[in-house]
């Protein structure tokens, strides 16, 4: 199998189920792999060939920087169905993380898989 992958996506957006959080924006991020075949890609050098890492990212940085989700692991759902529905996306691995959220922590968050792998 091969994989488009994106690293290291920051995105600021509403996330939190405590009152104060409700009322602020906070960075999200997320690292990305989307099972994806590249040979067409590769053998004729066509990007309409392949999974668009940048159009994929920015219609990830519209959806989230839009939302208003309590929990990440809701988000997380929603942005593998996104990406599954609108790229055509058969399996993907997405880390959501959440910096800041525990103080003592660099990072919390969920991973997820969704699809079947090929």
């Amino acid at each position: 199998m091969d994989l488009v992958y994106i690293r290291g996506l920051e995105v600021e957006t509403v996330i939190g189920i405590y009152d104060w959080e409700r009322e602020i924006r906070q960075v999200v991020n997320l690292d990305l792999e989307m099972g994806f075949n590249i040979q067409g890609a590769a053998q004729t050098e066509d990007v309409n060939n392949t999974l668009n890492y940048k159009t994929v990212s920015d219609r990830l940085i519209d959806f989230i920087s839009q939302s208003e989700f309590q929990l990440v692991e809701t988000m997380a759902e929603e942005i593998a169905q996104l990406v599954r529905d609108e790229f055509g996306v058969k399996w993907l691995r997405l880390r959501l993380g959440k910096p800041g959220a525990v103080p003592q922590a660099e990072d919390v968050g969920v991973i997820i898989e969704r699809g079947e792998r090929f």
